[in-house]
């Protein structure tokens, strides 16, 4: 049985547990570097979903 990838819930779970290992370690102090990043990452996980429901035809 094959079922399509969820680009979208992919991508946004992968942001989530980099930007968290990035809070946990304090690599990133700057909480508006963080929102951006997220805000970024959001939006560029929306594109892709989108270019694949293209290719998919539906």
């Amino acid at each position: 049985m094959n079922h399509r990838t969820d680009w979208m819930a992919l991508l946004s779970g992968v942001l989530f547990v980099v930007l968290g290992i990035l809070v946990v370690t304090r690599a990133v102090t700057d909480w508006v570097v963080l929102v951006g990043v997220l805000l970024l990452g959001l939006a560029f996980a929306g594109l892709v979903a989108i270019i694949a429901r293209g290719f998919r035809g539906k």
